[in-house]
């Protein structure tokens, strides 16, 4: 049995967190504009989600973590997302995220992107999820739905997760377009976070499309490292990055501030329906970026299997 340790999120109300947005995101991009709304159907396109909403017991749960991918792989370390939705106390848990696909299922190394409804007494888990990999013809982006090929809901080493209930209900909808500062779109969410709440961690999660524009987006290499990756620059030189072009829908999960559970703050993955997906980095057309989000603050953080020995590299 993982370990699970459990914290208590600060929760803002929806307008009050959507007027903090707003006036951070101004300081970033060009337009930008944060309310309160109905969550959008998102078992429509372009979601195609096993769930209509994000709500419900809105959680976070970091499972594993990047010390067991570097400086060397622990492929021991695989995990199951039906086990994750109990270990959160949320059995039948609607999930999104990021982690590393199981190179036990795969028998490659690949980028997953999480999108579960995962199993409860009355109905089976639905795996709408994506992995991206490296396409051994001619070493490009490999898109797949997992469900295509696999039949389990596992993952590897390490995963960043939001949950809910997976219920329709009121969403905070962001709209950032033209980005002037430096920060991606995540980081900046998550910075105006940390700044506003200090000593107060705020957790968030849901899902948010790249409208218009290009990314840069970095999917593992098939093999894992046969040198250990000591350095953020060792991680750079071994990972594969990409300009990939919108939309692009993406699935963040941030935590404003560490409150001591060595959380990787910040995890964004996407997909796309023309075949290009994986880790988030940031926008590459900034002038002409538009972004489309639907987020929500999380109650409660799991942190399931935490390394035992840890390090801070290769975490943006």
């Amino acid at each position: 049995m993982a370990k699970v340790e459990r914290f208590a999120f600060h929760v803002p109300s929806l307008e009050e967190l959507a007027g903090v947005l707003q006036k951070g995101l101004k300081e970033n991009f060009a337009d930008a504009q944060v309310s309160v709304v109905d969550c959008p159907d998102l078992t429509q396109e372009p979601f195609n989600f096993p769930a209509k909403g994000i709500c419900g017991k809105p959680r976070i749960a970091d499972v594993g973590g990047v010390p067991y991918l570097i400086p060397v792989v622990h492929k021991e370390k695989v995990y199951d997302l039906n086990t994750v939705a109990k270990d959160i106390e949320l059995p039948g848990a609607f999930i999104l995220g990021a982690g590393a696909a199981s190179s036990k299922s795969l028998g490659v190394n690949a980028e997953l992107i999480p999108i579960v409804q995962t199993k409860s007494e009355k109905k089976p888990a639905v795996n709408g999820s994506y992995v991206a990999q490296i396409n051994p013809a001619d070493k490009g982006c490999l898109l797949e739905k997992y469900s295509s090929k696999y039949t389990d809901c596992e993952f590897g080493l390490l995963a960043n997760l939001y949950a809910s209930e997976g219920q329709p209900g009121k969403v905070i909808e962001v709209k950032a377009n033209g980005r002037t500062g430096e920060l991606n779109f995540v980081s900046c969410l998550r910075q105006i976070l940390e700044k506003h709440y200090g000593e107060k961690p705020v957790g968030m999660g849901g899902t948010f499309i790249i409208q218009k524009g290009k990314a840069k987006i970095h999917i593992m290499p098939p093999e894992f490292s046969a040198c250990p990756l000591n350095t953020d620059e060792d991680v750079n030189n071994w990972l594969k990055f990409f300009e990939m072009k919108a939309p692009l829908i993406c699935q963040p999960v941030i935590v404003s501030r560490d409150p001591g559970f060595d959380l990787r703050v910040e995890h964004t993955h996407c997909f796309s329906h023309h075949g290009e997906g994986g880790h988030y980095h940031q926008d590459t057309s900034p002038d002409s970026v538009q972004y489309l989000g639907y987020l929500l603050p999380a109650e409660l953080l799991f942190r399931i299997d935490r390394p035992p020995e840890t390090h801070l590299v290769g975490r943006d």
